[in-house]
């Protein structure tokens, strides 16, 4: 080996090396050392409020401090140090100090922290007291995306509650769902309560007023709201204001939707080669080239958001104002809404802290589009667009429209007639609370709800619904009007107190009262002399006179009234039982059946306060809790107990005139009652290696009785041939995984992971008893061509969500359709014994299930100094989806209209008839990268601005999935009717937002 050769280096050159070598270092270490004061506000990541009492310590010294009211700190500390910042229930924050001297700390709030003081019914409790199934999720965790609804926030983010939406239309709401189905005629929604006002409206929330939203699951958590708690209950707090500095926070979005997948019709250029093909006649070429669905997008969406909240507050009182504006546009043309309104809150204290009041005002004002984009699950003319003739012309030669009997040109509507909602809704509420002696207080909270609309609608002169009118009555009007109130007044007298240290009482028992009241107007008029007045005068139309006009109206109420207590007992922080107790009466039942009892038992066993497990230091909380509860559901029609009279027909009496005729519609059942859900559960809390990972984990089975529904009845002796009455039951188990992780965790980066899972297995346990008889019942029509009847037929001891029909078994050389018999054979259709009535000997059977067996998502939140990032996945597994827009699109018996290409590739075989088989029920599993956001926070060392951050949003972005119809996400997955994927769906969408936060 050569080496390389040295040369000497001088005495003099090296001393002066090693000088500037040691006042290089000694310099590094001299400014490393030198400690300086450190200024700083800690703030709470949830809403940004200041935390008071946070410890402050420089890492591995003894220098240490805490927070003040502002939430403001300061120490001794030096560039290099580390700051630790620790409070209860929330995650401890490590801050390296740099050049600054001013330093923005924002701590998150610890979930998994069983100090954590969360919501229940009726009050708070900590959570190492909690016994039943419970979930809080905090604003900081909530989604990114631009929220058309609250529940939207809640969306994969709760182990076992389904949040569905339609589509991206800002006019639909959400279907909700928690642990399956519950019910056959009543609601299987959970109660929303708002700030402790039950029935909560959603249209007054916004996200940046959310400071959480608190899922009570389990029968023994929703027992104190008794008969509306079926379904579960969501309680959603507010953000209040702090003692302190005024603060003003504004956040702002802008977005906008892209069509992001799109069913594979033909265009005209597929369509005129299936003529030149000879399988189309050229009559049908009608000369355009037209993309009806393009027509009806509109592809200049612009969405946008603005809030502006005022807080802050003195040692006695407090207040938060807020208010936004929101215009959010659609990808459907004539789709849109836009909302403004103002949310206010005060609290107070006095005599000496004793008497503390609270009141809340909240006004929404919205003025909605609705003449497009159809409701939740269809309409919108979407179906038209995809299944017209492509040549077709939209317009004729001369300028007028295009129209033809046999379906609506659906983009001359949007032209030439209009569909208007104006809305406004107002909530006061306020409580007054005073303690009469320590920890013992007394409480009244009372509301009032008002929500009013007014909707119009006009087909002008040229719409086609005046030019095909046969009685030449051009223009049509309509309006209706609809006022709801809704009034609460709860008086309660809660206690709280730890005796010697050892002994914990939390109680509370009260008053509840409800009362409810909607009235609705509407009138309809055609025939105008011009489009100048539109629906805004009626009396000018000409088929009045002539006894075409329409008029209606309705009002109705109902009352609830209950009586409520629960008490939890906790011995020295690890034995907690837990009683509820609630009696409600309704005037929606019969008269042999008001009051109705609810209860639950509940105890939990912290492990981790036991002497056993104190050698265990990597498990810092583990909690084994069981619960038993029972609750009701009261939200059917209302008077379905009584007998209700309808108008018959007009007749003549002897005196020459007509009268009226009125007869019953329903008969009555004084025997009418609630229904009544009896649910278990056990679940276990768990956070170790200082919590770096933690969860919980429950296991539950539910059975509803007493279902209410629809049978046919005795006549004689009811007058009616059917009668809504309680027979059957139904149950649901099921298992719900949360975990949370934290596998990296330095001065520079944070990785977190969160993980839910959760199954469920729906079942119809019986539909009959005694008295009423029935073995199944069908739900899900398919609709379209051919009368194809129900998809779903739910059997007794059978799953919920069955598909029901025939075996496909192949085609014929002809292309005619092959089915299985009972027996196995493969016979043509004319031998399949195919009644719907005749079960013991029919060739019919159970062909698939549309409810999801298991449902996922993981949040993966990487923090790298000032940058944020959030990667959500949600998927779905398990489950079938009748798709019929193959069934009723990809056959070529429809010819010529429009078709799937897939009808003349994947299709090609069948030259038969349509037929509702399992040829078209494909898996709808799939996975999808349903949210991605990316932020950066900025640390400005100014005490006037508070936080700065500026964030952009994607929203569906991939879908990993083999179903060929829609996004099987947008398919309906919940209630007794789900898996049919509808032929009028609107389109789905893909989207992109920037946003903007900024603290004062």
């Amino acid at each position: 080996m050569r080496r390389r050769k040295q040369h000497p280096v001088g005495a003099g050159k090296l001393m002066g090396m090693l000088l500037l070598l040691f006042l290089v270092l000694n310099s590094g270490w001299t400014a490393y050392a030198q400690q300086r004061t450190i200024n700083g506000v800690v703030t709470s990541a949830t809403d940004q409020s200041p935390l008071v009492g946070v410890t402050v310590r420089v890492k591995g010294g003894s220098e240490g401090t805490s927070t003040d009211q502002n939430g403001r700190f300061s120490l001794q500390a030096a560039t290099g140090d580390v700051l630790q910042f620790t409070y209860i229930a929330f995650l401890q924050e490590d801050v390296k100090v740099g050049n600054s001297s001013n330093l923005q700390v924002v701590m998150r709030t610890d979930s998994r922290s069983m100090d954590e003081v969360v919501v229940v019914g009726f009050g708070t409790a900590r959570k190492s007291e909690i016994t039943a199934a419970s979930t809080s999720i905090k604003a900081e965790d909530f989604r990114s995306s631009a929220a058309r609804n609250a529940m939207d926030l809640l969306q994969g983010k709760v182990a076992g509650l389904q949040v569905s939406r339609g589509a991206s239309n800002p006019n639909t709401g959400v279907g909700i769902q928690l642990r399956g189905a519950t019910s056959v005629s009543g609601t299987n929604s959970p109660l929303v309560i708002i700030d402790n006002i039950p029935g909560g409206n959603l249209d007054l929330l916004q996200q940046a007023d959310i400071e959480s939203i608190t899922v009570l699951k389990d029968g023994s958590a929703a027992a104190i709201y008794g008969t509306q708690a079926n379904g579960g209950v969501i309680l959603v707090t507010t953000k209040k204001g702090t003692a302190g500095k005024t603060r003003l926070d504004y956040s702002t979005y802008v977005n906008r939707d892209y069509l992001a997948r799109r069913l594979d019709f033909m265009d005209a250029d597929e369509y005129r080669q299936k003529i030149a093909e000879g399988l189309i006649s050229d009559v049908n070429d009608r000369g355009a080239s037209v993309d009806a669905l393009d027509e009806l997008l509109n592809k200049d969406n612009f969405s946008q958001y603005h809030t502006l909240a005022i807080s802050g507050g003195g040692e006695n009182n407090n207040f938060r104002a807020s208010t936004y504006y929101r215009d959010l546009q659609s990808v459907a043309r004539e789709n849109g809404r836009t909302e403004y309104g103002v949310r206010a809150n005060f609290n107070g204290k006095s005599f000496e802290d004793r008497l503390t009041t609270q009141v809340d005002f909240v006004t929404n004002f919205n003025n909605a589009n609705l003449l497009a984009g159809g409701d939740m699950y269809g309409g919108g003319g979407w179906e038209w667009a995809y299944t017209r003739n492509p040549t077709l012309p939209l317009k004729n030669e001369d300028g007028t429209w295009y129209y033809e009997p046999t379906s609506t040109n659906e983009v001359a509507r949007l032209s030439e007639e209009h569909y208007r909602r104006q809305q406004q809704t107002t909530t006061l509420s306020g409580t007054v609370g005073y303690e009469i002696i320590k920890d013992l207080k007394f409480n009244v909270f009372g509301s009032v709800q008002r929500n009013s609309w007014v909707d119009g609608s006009y087909a002008s002169a040229a719409s086609e619904s005046s030019v095909e009118n046969s009685v030449g009555a051009l223009g049509r009007a309509t309006q209706s009007s609809r006022l709801e109130f809704k009034y609460a007044f709860e008086p309660t007298i809660s206690f709280n107190r730890v005796v010697n240290d050892v002994h914990s009482v939390n109680a509370v028992a009260g008053y509840s009262y409800r009362y409810e009241v909607n009235q609705n107007f509407n009138a309809t008029n055609r025939g105008f002399p011009n489009d100048v007045f539109e629906e805004n005068n009626l009396n000018a139309g000409n088929q009045l006179v002539a006894g075409r006009a329409e008029m209606g109206s309705y009002k109705n109420d109902n009352k609830i009234i209950g009586f409520l207590g629960r008490l939890i007992y906790s011995y020295d922080g690890k034995y907690t039982i837990q009683g509820t107790y609630r009696r409600d009466g309704s005037s929606r039942f019969g008269a042999n059946n008001k009051w109705g009892n609810f209860g639950s038992v509940g105890a939990a066993w912290n492990l981790t306060s036991e002497d056993f497990m104190q050698n265990l230091t990597f498990v810092n909380d583990l909690k084994l809790r069981a619960s038993y509860g029972i609750t009701g559901n009261q939200d059917i029609p209302n008077y379905r107990s009584l007998v209700t009279l309808g108008t018959g027909n007009n007749y003549i009496y002897p005196d020459g005139i007509w009268r009226q005729t009125y007869g019953p519609t329903t008969n009555p059942n004084p025997n009418l009652k609630w229904e009544t859900k009896h649910e278990y559960n056990i679940g276990v809390d768990f956070s170790v290696m200082n919590g770096r990972l933690g969860g919980a984990i429950d296991m539950y089975r539910r059975v509803t009785k007493d279902l209410l529904g629809t049978y046919t009845s005795q006549q004689p002796s009811l007058i009616m041939n059917s009668i809504f009455t309680n027979v059957g039951q139904m149950s649901s188990k099921g298992v719900e995984v949360t975990l949370n992780a934290v596998p990296v965790k330095n001065e520079n980066v944070t990785w977190s992971i969160d993980f839910i899972g959760s199954t469920n297995r729906n079942r119809m346990d019986r539909f009959s008893d005694d008295v009423y008889k029935a073995s199944f019942r069908d739900f899900a029509g398919i609709g379209g061509s051919g009368a194809l009847g129900d998809a779903i037929r739910t059997f007794e001891g059978n799953s919920v969500g069955d598909f029901y029909g025939k075996r496909f078994a192949g085609f014929t050389e002809e292309g005619k359709w092959l089915f299985y018999k009972r027996d196995g054979s493969a016979v043509s259709f004319d031998q399949i014994n195919d009644s719907r009535v005749d079960i013991a000997n029919n060739d019919l059977t159970v062909i698939g299930n549309a409810m999801p067996k298991y449902f996922l998502s993981l949040t993966n939140t990487v923090k790298y100094k000032n940058f944020d990032v959030r990667v959500f996945f949600r998927g779905k597994f398990g489950y079938d989806i009748l798709n019929t827009t193959q069934l009723s699109y990809g056959n070529q018996v429809s010819l010529p209209n429009n078709l799937i290409n897939d009808a003349f590739t994947k299709h090609a075989d069948l030259k038969d008839t349509y037929m509702y088989s399992d040829y078209y029920i494909e898996s709808g599993s799939h996975v999808k990268l349903d949210e991605a956001s990316l932020g950066y926070t900025f640390k400005i060392n100014n005490e006037r601005i508070r936080n700065f951050r500026v964030y952009v949003t994607g929203t569906n972005l991939a879908l990993f999935t083999k179903y060929s119809g829609n996004d099987p996400d947008l398919v309906k997955d919940y209630g007794l009717d789900p898996g049919v994927d509808g032929r009028d769906r609107f389109p789905t969408t893909r989207s992109f937002l920037v946003g903007l936060n900024i603290g004062f």
